[in-house]
């Protein structure tokens, strides 16, 4: 047999294989990447969560493999950061950071100043502050990937900032019982700046990390939404349901402002992206309660409303992305003007 007729037998072969595209098929619904492996997971954490702590390597890799995964991810990502554009990674995580700090002080206060320390519906100008001035890290990386670019990904070594307690502990004034986390801020660009300058030096590198992307951030979402379940909105009522609606439809603001404050062809719906209550954020009303023993008897409520915040966001944030994407595609705007870098999407449309 002839080398052409092998291969032609090999192709063949390989036609009548069994091919369903998974990959492609989620990649062509808009935030799919995202949403798709969340659902599974919050449904998997719900009704079966047993199925995540079975031990070793499902374990390690769906429950507890976030951090790691998203280490993985920073190098990624990293890998496709120009060196001649190291600066506007800075600069719109600087927006970024700036934009939900304000936002949360400023809607906290707000309610402070109308009705007490006691707030409005149960929800207390702390609480308020401390669902509003961080979002979800994990979530923004993975939107990134499909709404972004490096650019974007980059300016979570700045958002990183707004994790835990620290911001909500500056915005009431407890800031001699709360330090920077410089060492958090340290582990974010750590693995940012291997895949940079890998990437950078490395062509190879750089092409096979853009490969792999899309299916580091399923596996890397699945983890996001293993510590997550229904249940949780049940336990904070009503309050917690309307912190989350408000935490969400912050991202409008964002998508506006951040925009704003970027050159036209850079624009695009990653403002939206931290239109968000981060997950970890059911931590921080311990941390502001020992901080300010007057505000304890608040905590329990305000660490279930947090949480579920959080999910709510979690859910509702990957829609609002999607419909800016959509509506900046549509309109050739930003990123998708003649002058922006994903002009071609539109062309392929």
């Amino acid at each position: 047999m002839s080398e052409n007729e092998k291969k032609d037998v090999t192709e063949k072969k390989e036609k009548e294989r069994l091919d369903l595209d998974l990959l492609n098929k989620m990649k062509a619904i808009p935030g799919g990447l995202v949403l798709i492996p969340l659902i599974i997971a919050v449904v998997i954490a719900t009704f079966a969560p047993q199925l995540f702590q079975i031990g070793g390597y499902v374990t390690a890799l769906f429950y507890e493999g976030n951090s790691c995964m998203m280490g993985f991810f920073l190098i990624v990502c990293g890998s496709s950061i120009d060196v001649r554009q190291v600066g506007l990674p800075l600069y719109k995580g600087v927006v970024m950071t700036a934009s939900k700090f304000i936002l949360g002080v400023v809607l906290g206060m707000i309610v402070g100043a109308l009705c007490g320390d006691a707030g409005i519906i149960g929800l207390t100008p702390f609480v308020i502050i401390a669902a509003l001035t961080n979002s979800n890290s994990s979530l923004y990386i993975s939107l990134s990937s499909q709404f972004g670019n490096a650019s974007d990904t980059g300016a979570v070594s700045i958002l990183a900032l707004n994790d835990g307690p620290f911001f909500t502990l500056v915005a009431l004034g407890a800031t001699g019982l709360a330090n920077i986390p410089i060492m958090s801020l340290i582990a974010t660009i750590v693995p940012l700046l291997i895949g940079f300058i890998w990437g950078n030096i490395d062509k190879e590198f750089r092409r096979v990390c853009a490969t792999a992307q899309p299916i580091v951030t399923f596996f890397m979402t699945i983890s996001i939404g293993a510590k997550t379940d229904v249940g949780t909105i049940i336990t904070a009522g009503a309050s917690g349901v309307v912190l989350g609606l408000v935490s969400a439809l912050t991202a409008v603001v964002f998508f506006l402002v951040v925009n704003a404050f970027l050159p036209k062809k850079e624009r695009n719906a990653m403002g939206a992206a931290i239109g968000t209550t981060a997950l970890n954020s059911a931590q921080t009303p311990a941390a502001v309660g020992e901080a300010d023993p007057s505000l304890e008897s608040y905590v329990p409520m305000a660490t279930a409303q947090c949480a579920t915040a959080s999910v709510i966001t979690l859910f509702l944030c990957p829609f609002f992305v999607t419909f800016f994407d959509n509506y900046m595609r549509r309109n050739r705007k930003g990123i998708y003007s003649a002058e922006g870098w994903a002009a071609d999407k539109v062309a392929a449309n």
